[in-house]
């Protein structure tokens, strides 16, 4: 039998566990309940409960998944949330796949018949493939979601100049203008010559003793 010490805690506050409720606790009838699980219709849910408990989906316990789908219908009707016809569609042919099964064996003549669970473990994997697509295409980058147009104004630069039409004797007039500039801008260092005196009137001498005569310009 197990004591309240063995049970889980209903609630802690400050760290301490409360076994149970305080007496003087007032819980309104309509109280906030969250319900985590959302399903998107009764395949999605079958889905959840196959794969929840590890079943085979080739070979489904019928009567145990029947069990556990009308659980969930139950639950969901205990906390006044509304259900689609498709869920209880699909709670009335769990039903009927469970009563075919429980059926006597079938005769020889009877026993190429096809399992009752067949269309519901085609529908099955039919739902599971599109599952598995709509993921796929979830995982795929989404404007919006993860691009983002950015929404800046482009700043418009001057206008491009158009270079003007030119032709071969264009070329060779401005070539000929640029050298003719560069001739004007050019240079000629004279370099101070090293004079002697001494030299120099060794040089009129000897000028003066050879000719005789010599205009003073020659000099």
């Amino acid at each position: 039998m197990t004591t309240v010490a063995e049970k889980s805690p209903l609630a802690k506050v400050s760290g301490e566990p409360y076994l149970q409720w305080p007496p003087d606790l007032y819980i309104p009838p309509d109280a906030l309940e969250v319900f985590l699980e959302a399903f998107e219709g009764p395949l999605d849910l079958l889905l959840y409960l196959i794969r929840r408990h590890n079943l085979n989906i080739l070979d489904i316990p019928i009567a145990e998944i029947t069990r556990q789908y009308m659980d969930y219908l139950s639950l969901m009707q205990d906390l006044q949330l509304d259900l689609a016809a498709e869920y209880l569609v699909m709670a009335a042919w769990l039903a009927e796949i469970k009563s075919r099964l429980l059926l006597p064996d079938p005769t020889p003549a009877e026993a190429e018949e096809e399992d009752p669970r067949a269309e519901l473990v085609r529908r099955l994997q039919e739902y599971e493939r599109f599952q598995q697509a709509a993921k796929a295409l979830d995982s795929l980058p989404r404007l919006e979601r993860d691009l983002f147009v950015a929404n800046v104004e482009t700043v418009e630069g001057p206008p491009a100049r158009i270079p003007p039409p030119v032709g071969l004797a264009d070329l060779l007039g401005a070539l000929r203008d640029v050298l003719a500039r560069a001739e004007l801008f050019g240079r000629h260092h004279v370099r101070r010559e090293t004079l002697s005196v001494r030299e120099r009137m060794s040089q009129v001498l000897e000028r003066l003793d050879a000719l005789r005569f010599t205009p003073f310009t020659a000099l």
